[in-house]
């Protein structure tokens, strides 16, 4: 059974679990613990986008050619999805709204920060950050709106200033989940693994567990699954080694990856250990070229069902009734 009042934290790389470190969310000038279950969270699947080329091209059903449809569509088979245009452009607010009423009552929209936020561009970061939530104050003010996924530049490399940087996001965020994607290793190196989690857990920030191309580069973290949030997120930016760090004009042609149900089964076991230590679980796929996403979701769905772990999204509505008229 799961403490109230505290979490453990879970490490686990290439199929090992190891415990590296206890933390408590509470005490550290935040709100208190929230009260826990013992029944383990509903792992829930999505993608990174609803609206990127690929899923234009290969995923969407002729006739699904409206923004309006396409998130209809996309709502009737995931119930959450991460928005990540906003890094690039911020959207007009009235956009923002939009995806709002579109989307049935329980859908949970997470969205990606905007490069300024996250050392890609430089600027004043109060003011970014209140420039980011100011476009998307339709979608926070309709409940819909969980977390901001702020992905560091790799340049972002693990040190006191950085970590001074990070526990000020929480305020600037209060109440949506800051969820942390490290892209530089030094933050999870074994000997900073723990400080790292534990430092996350003790400043409200959710960390973003990775599932990435198999390298020491040092722009990979390990596949670490950890949760130091009473939300925990996953990201699946497959395994391509080759393309990882090219230039190219498209997202898609770096994360051109269609995963094996071999190698989302290494992921099992982390889902289902997420699942027993944090209230929400969100597993994204990130791998964005033609609808590898969304096929990679089922095949992942598939696996879960088989381990008996409860998951949502990744799989198809049942057909219409037919009717008489």
């Amino acid at each position: 059974m799961r403490e109230p009042d505290d979490k453990r934290v879970y490490g686990s790389e290439q199929g090992r679990e190891e415990e590296v470190a206890r933390v408590t969310f509470v005490g550290a000038g935040l709100a208190p613990a929230p009260t826990l279950s013992v029944m383990a969270a509903t792992v829930r699947l999505g993608t990174c986008s609803f609206a990127d080329e690929g899923l234009l091209k290969a995923w969407y059903p002729r006739g699904i050619s409206t923004p309006k449809a396409r998130l209809a569509y996309y709502a009737e088979r995931f119930d959450t999805v991460e928005v990540d245009s906003p890094f690039y452009h911020l959207p007009d607010p009235a956009v923002a709204g939009r995806w709002a009423q579109r989307t049935p009552p329980e859908f949970v929209f997470h969205v990606k920060a905007h490069a300024t936020m996250t050392h890609h561009e430089p600027a004043e970061q109060e003011r970014a950050f209140a420039d980011f939530r100011a476009s998307l104050e339709p979608l926070e003010l309709s409940g819909k709106l969980k977390g901001v996924l702020l992905q560091y530049h790799p340049r972002f490399v693990k040190s006191d200033e950085a970590k001074e940087e990070l526990s000020r996001v929480h305020a600037l965020l209060d109440p949506l989940v800051p969820l942390i994607e490290f892209r530089h290793r030094s933050w999870l190196e074994e000997d900073e693994r723990a400080d790292t989690l534990s430092f996350l857990a003790q400043h409200g920030l959710a960390y973003v567990s990775v599932d990435a191309p198999p390298t020491r580069a040092s722009n990979v973290v390990p596949p670490v699954a950890a949760a130091t949030h009473p939300v925990a997120y996953v990201r699946f930016h497959g395994r391509n080694v080759k393309t990882w760090n090219i230039k190219v004009e498209k997202s898609s042609e770096r994360f051109n990856w269609m995963y094996s149900a071999q190698e989302l089964a290494e992921w099992v076991e982390k889902l289902g250990h997420l699942a027993s230590e944090a209230d929400e679980v969100y597993a994204m796929f990130n791998n964005n070229r033609d609808d590898f996403a969304p096929r990679s979701a089922v095949l992942l769905r598939g696996l879960l069902d088989e381990a008996g772990i409860r998951v949502a999204g990744g799989i198809e509505p049942p057909p219409l009734a037919p009717t008489l008229f």
